[in-house]
């Protein structure tokens, strides 16, 4: 029995495989010159979106002001007659604003609001507020205020 050898295990099988070779990266560039385009569309479009929003935020600034404003006038309706004017002469041409008084802005607020409270409602203590000795806080004028600030549209560019 000195002869024999010992039987062959798992084991020893085992260690007499060859290791495999590792097999090339694979590469993470894109083969065909469609991804290269389809990656300069989008490149194209997320700067134009990015574009129009920063043109879109400065272009609102005035809002923005106008809104912190209206925050310290508190509801006197003779600020808010002069801040509605001032923003309106930020928004639109001088010539389409500046002349308007009484009825004729009114409608105008009216008009860029797409309500009718301006010449029909509250608003029209801000068309008097401005000629007065003393007016009183109108939290109702100072709502439809905010109201325009934030709704009335531009005319376009």
């Amino acid at each position: 029995m000195s002869g024999e050898q010992p039987p062959v295990t798992l084991v020893d099988l085992l260690d007499r495989l060859i290791p495999m070779a590792d097999p090339e990266p694979v590469s993470m560039v894109p083969q065909t010159a469609g991804w290269a385009v389809l990656a300069v569309l989008l490149a194209g479009v997320l700067s134009y979106g990015g574009w129009r929003i920063w043109h879109r935020f400065r272009a609102n600034a005035y809002r923005r002001a106008a809104l912190q404003a209206l925050d310290r006038a508190g509801g006197n309706p003779k600020a808010l007659a002069s801040l509605l004017r001032r923003t309106a002469l930020a928004a639109y041409p001088r010539r389409d604003v500046a002349a308007l008084t009484g009825d004729d802005w009114l409608h105008f607020l009216d008009e860029t609001s797409g309500i009718k409270e301006f010449s029909s409602g509250a608003g029209q203590a801000l068309a008097r507020a401005p000629y007065q000795r003393f007016s009183a806080p109108s939290p109702e004028a100072a709502a439809l205020a905010r109201f325009w600030i934030r709704r009335h549209r531009r005319p376009p560019c």
